[in-house]
């Protein structure tokens, strides 16, 4: 970073995150306190009224402001959590980058303004590659960015699947939303629902008819990382044995659950650790003929009873005559 960018930082950061020490500047901006000395002299010397107050550190005088953006909440939201990604996908230069476009924008935003985007950069996560979303699905984020944000009870009807049951069950649920994450191509709402009594993580395509009901809740302070609860109760554990010829495309389109994958003389040995056997079901069938469940036994069964199945599916059918 060049004097003239850091000058403009200084200023940007005194300007966003109030009073600052030396050592603080010094470290934010990688040089050392003699360097962050002289750069508030010329500061002074350039008319910028810095405040210093001898052990407690550096400010700007009241009321004095840097010409400010105007960013709406959803603008501010979608370039922080943007630089957010950029930060945790690219290399050194860019997190830089990306960290420093972050201060910049946070440091010209009203206080009101940036509590505002800081609650919603905090309860929204991505994990994997963003598709576009759908006309419904889109209306349905924005209805629930505007329930996190506000702190409203959402009423929806969601589609549950029960074990084998492969027919959509629809219940009228009431929630109190507390996280958005984007995981394997599908948005999940983190929630309190008030028919289970529970935290519970709803699938967004499995949500309908949504309203944002008047009534609003008052969010715990100590909210458990849903992530965590669910990986404590994953204890069932499955080994698969995939075909040397499929290996690649097994990496290439790895499960969610999977916890452990080895080359052996016979193929890929994979090993994952699921809440449900339903969970991995689907993913096991279609890969057909080139995997074979080691472990457990109930899955073995589950897959050999859906495969003749199928087959029946096939043999029951007329054929043509010729």
């Amino acid at each position: 970073m060049n004097k003239t960018d850091r000058l403009l930082a200084i200023v940007l950061e005194l300007q966003g995150k109030g009073r600052q020490r030396a050592e603080d500047l010094a470290a934010t901006f990688e040089t050392s306190k003699r360097t962050i000395y002289r750069d508030v002299l010329a500061l002074c010397e350039a008319g910028v009224p810095i405040v210093s107050v001898p052990g407690q550190g550096y400010s700007l005088m009241k009321g004095y402001f840097l010409p400010p953006l105007s960013f709406t909440t959803e603008e501010a939201t979608m370039l922080l959590l943007g630089s957010d990604f950029m930060a945790r996908n690219f290399d050194a230069q860019y997190r830089m980058a990306a960290e420093s476009a972050s201060r910049k924008i946070e440091s010209v935003l009203p206080e009101t303004l940036r509590e505002d985007v800081h609650y919603l950069q905090s309860n929204i996560r991505f994990i994997g590659t963003l598709t576009t979303p759908d006309e419904n699905e889109s209306e349905k984020l924005q209805l629930l960015r505007r329930a996190l944000l506000d702190r409203n009870t959402v009423r929806f009807c969601y589609h549950t699947r029960h074990g084998e049951d492969i027919q959509s069950t629809p219940q009228t649920r009431e929630a109190d939303p507390y996280r958005l994450a984007y995981l394997l191509n599908t948005w999940h709402l983190t929630a309190y629902c008030h028919m289970r009594q529970d935290i519970r993580n709803f699938r967004l395509d499995r949500i309908e008819n949504l309203e944002v009901l008047p009534h609003t809740f008052t969010r715990p302070s100590n909210l458990p990382l849903q992530q965590n609860q669910e990986s404590r109760s994953r204890d069932i554990v499955v080994q698969a044995l995939f075909d040397k010829d499929v290996a690649r495309w097994v990496h290439e389109g790895r499960n969610y659950f999977v916890t452990d994958e080895q080359e052996t003389p016979a193929g890929l040995l994979v090993t994952l650790k699921i809440r449900h056997e339903r969970d991995v079901l689907q993913w096991f069938l279609s890969w057909g003929s080139h995997v074979k469940i080691l472990e457990p036994d109930s899955l073995r069964q589950q897959l050999a009873e859906e495969a003749r199945n199928m087959l029946q599916n096939y043999a029951d059918r007329d054929c043509p005559e010729k």
